[in-house]
């Protein structure tokens, strides 16, 4: 039987997700034996072919080259699985879209005229379609290698839905929203890391995006009911998932609101 190729894609990021795949260490000799992976930089490998099984793809999409770049690996790929709050939300990077990134690049750049980018940074599946994302800044190594065995056993790759409360009433965690106070975006924050954070009593900051059916509104209530205060709660949802649309609707709602700060924007 032959061994699926592989290539892992870097967009606009930090190498956060593909540093995640490197270290699965217990694991990365039965990866590389179940895997034939062609194209990975962050590893060594260059090779570009016609066609792979699979592609990771981490980072947004944030120039004209990379739409182009996108849209070649998508044919290039059986299956496309984006890694990371970049590739599933447009990371930390779509900060950029709630503000002028020309002002910004005349102000940070000697050359402004020089510097060749979009005005906006967008996941990759405002681009191409994307056959399943793993979210988190950065991915979770477990759901990767269960993503991964899911690939080499052909089954349905597992598909997270419920929201990191969940894995806090499995993991025994106390509420550090409800027993101590704790701003916490839990509630409304996609699965999968596990709850690490209130697993060290503190406070969920949203790094795998919104869940299904995120009540940011009912979030806002009850974080208003600790002396959150709106300008501290879009500061909380305006982080590596912005780019989301719960977070980014609920983020414009709440800046409309409360209007700009003396002297400044609403953040």
């Amino acid at each position: 039987m032959s061994r699926p190729t592989v290539a892992v894609w870097k967009f606009a990021s930090c190498d956060g997700c593909q540093l995640t795949i490197l270290d699965c260490e217990d694991e990365l000799l039965a990866i590389a034996e179940a895997f034939d992976i062609r194209m990975f930089l962050e590893a060594g490998p260059s090779e570009l072919l016609d066609r792979y099984d699979v592609s990771f793809v981490e980072g947004s999409i944030t120039t004209a080259h990379d739409v182009e770049r996108i849209r070649d690996i998508r044919a290039r790929s059986t299956l496309l699985v984006t890694i990371g709050a970049c590739a599933t939300a447009g990371g930390i990077q779509a900060l950029r879209n709630t503000a002028d990134v020309a002002e910004y690049a005349s102000v940070v750049y000697a050359r402004p005229d020089w510097i060749d980018t979009l005005a906006t940074s967008t996941p990759v599946a405002a681009h191409v379609r994307v056959d399943h994302e793993l979210r988190g800044c950065p991915i979770s190594k477990g759901e990767l290698l269960a993503v991964m065995t899911a690939l080499i056993a052909g089954r349905r790759v597992p598909d997270t839905s419920h929201a990191v409360c969940v894995e806090c009433k499995q993991a025994g965690h106390v509420c550090v929203l409800v027993a101590h106070g704790t701003p916490c975006l839990g509630p409304v924050t996609h699965g999968g890391c596990g709850a690490l954070c209130p697993g060290f009593h503190r406070g969920c900051f949203g790094c795998f995006g919104p869940s299904e059916a995120a009540n940011v509104a009912s979030m806002r209530t009850s974080l208003a009911g600790l002396g959150v205060d709106d300008h501290e709660l879009l500061r909380m949802l305006r982080t590596f998932n912005i780019g989301s649309p719960e977070f980014r609707e609920a983020a414009v709602e709440i800046a409309v609101t409360i209007g700009p700060r003396p002297g400044g924007d609403a953040t």
